[in-house]
């Protein structure tokens, strides 16, 4: 069916056999038939033993995109309606599907396609070649398969304008698909109103995969003084208001995201308990406890730091002066929820990230909750990539 074979060396293979979705170009031995980057094809183990079909890319070190492992299966609209339709029903069964992550690359069995949906209007990344020229075939489909569940979709903005597009060969993208369309579109997430910038906001407009996290903490907002860190959109913000807060203080290095915050704060009518102050963090929290702020609760939700297995080193720095700095700031009994984003800080590295920042700041961390990102954003186990937030409530007491 797929006229070129790529073989395995022996003893290679191990993470696509244990059930992932990524074969690296050093496990490669041979590849045999005629091809162009972006086709579709199929994998055998250094014996012969048929193991998927998937896409290649010699320009990436990610070699193949398992796809498919069933020999019978050929890649057709309906092969993909299936797979459409079994990640639809999957966020129709697990979340609020008002705004959500439909697809979810490997972890949807669609490598390297995001497709995040904010009311009617959806937002495409793209990140591998192969999906890539799938990518209208599954966009018609998906419209379809929510048209009969009564969502008719005015618009289709695609993003893939990330860096690592270059390392598959592919320019970055960013622009409409199809028609164009008022950019600025207003979702609703635990009650609070957000109008979501798929133009211009980080990543794909909104950070669907803490809509959860945001609610878990609302419990303990009720009368307290909140300081936001990295706040973007001001979605933890926003939620702490809800929450009954007094006073919200969120903060990022942004203009155009604390512009966006204030609009938000207007659209809930929260504007006299939140405000906002471009600055950056790591250079306002020494100076904040220096003037003998102190917060009930503190709120640290960056930026990943490291992208990158070598930059782990300085990743870590980072993430243990954000946390000491924070800790400071915690009243004796407050709270402090506290986040990475980075799959390459595993779970393990950052509780002992955690725990070094507590010591040093000489401060005792009571957990009340661990989490991890949003179930849009499904953990697919044996492909690592898809595991990548973690969260952690803690209440910081002082060391006795």
């Amino acid at each position: 069916m797929y006229h070129t074979i790529v073989t395995l060396k022996k003893g290679e293979g191990r993470t696509v056999k244990a059930g992932g979705a990524w074969i690296y170009d050093n496990e490669i031995e041979s590849v045999a038939g005629h091809f162009e980057d972006g086709d579709i094809v199929e994998v055998h183990d250094f014996d012969g033993y048929f193991l998927g079909y998937g896409f290649l890319n010699r320009h990436s070190k990610i070699r193949i995109r398992l796809l498919a492992r069933k020999r019978e299966h050929v890649i057709d609209d309906a092969f993909l309606e299936q797979r459409v339709r079994n990640a639809w029903e999957y966020r129709k069964a697990t979340t609020d599907t008002g705004c959500c992550r439909i697809i979810f690359g490997e972890a949807d069995f669609l490598p390297g396609l995001i497709v995040d949906k904010f009311s009617n209007v959806l937002v495409v990344e793209s990140l591998a070649l192969g999906i890539n020229r799938l990518k209208p075939r599954i966009l018609d489909i998906l419209k379809r398969v929510l048209l009969e569940d009564g969502i008719a979709i005015r618009g289709i903005y695609e993003r893939s304008d990330a860096k690592v597009r270059e390392r598959e060969g592919m320019e970055r993208f960013k622009g409409f698909i199809g028609d164009s369309f008022d950019t600025k579109v207003e979702i609703e997430e635990n009650g609070v109103r957000f109008l979501v910038d798929v133009q211009d906001g980080q990543k794909t407009g909104y950070f669907l995969d803490q809509k959860y996290n945001r609610l878990a903490i609302r419990r303990l907002y009720k009368d307290k003084k909140v300081l936001d860190c990295f706040t973007h959109t001001d979605s933890f913000a926003l939620n702490a208001a809800a929450g009954g807060a007094t006073s919200v203080l969120g903060v990022d290095a942004s203009e155009l995201g604390c512009a966006q915050a204030r609009e938000n704060a207007l659209l809930n009518n929260m504007e006299d308990r939140v405000s906002f102050q471009c600055a950056d963090v790591f250079e306002l929290l020494p100076e904040l406890e220096q003037r003998g702020e102190r917060y009930d609760i503190v709120i640290l939700d960056p930026p990943a730091f490291t992208k990158s297995r070598s930059s782990i080193k300085n990743a870590v720095k980072g993430y243990r002066e954000i946390n000491l700095r924070g800790m400071r700031l915690v009243k004796d009994d407050g709270f402090l929820a506290t986040c990475s984003c980075s799959h390459f800080m595993d779970p393990e590295l950052f509780a002992k990230t955690l725990k070094e920042a507590a010591h040093a700041a000489h401060r005792r961390l009571r957990q009340v909750e661990f989490r991890t990102q949003a179930c849009d954003h499904p953990i697919l186990w044996a492909a690592d990539q898809s595991y990548y937030l973690k969260y952690y409530i803690f209440q910081v007491v002082e060391e006795l």
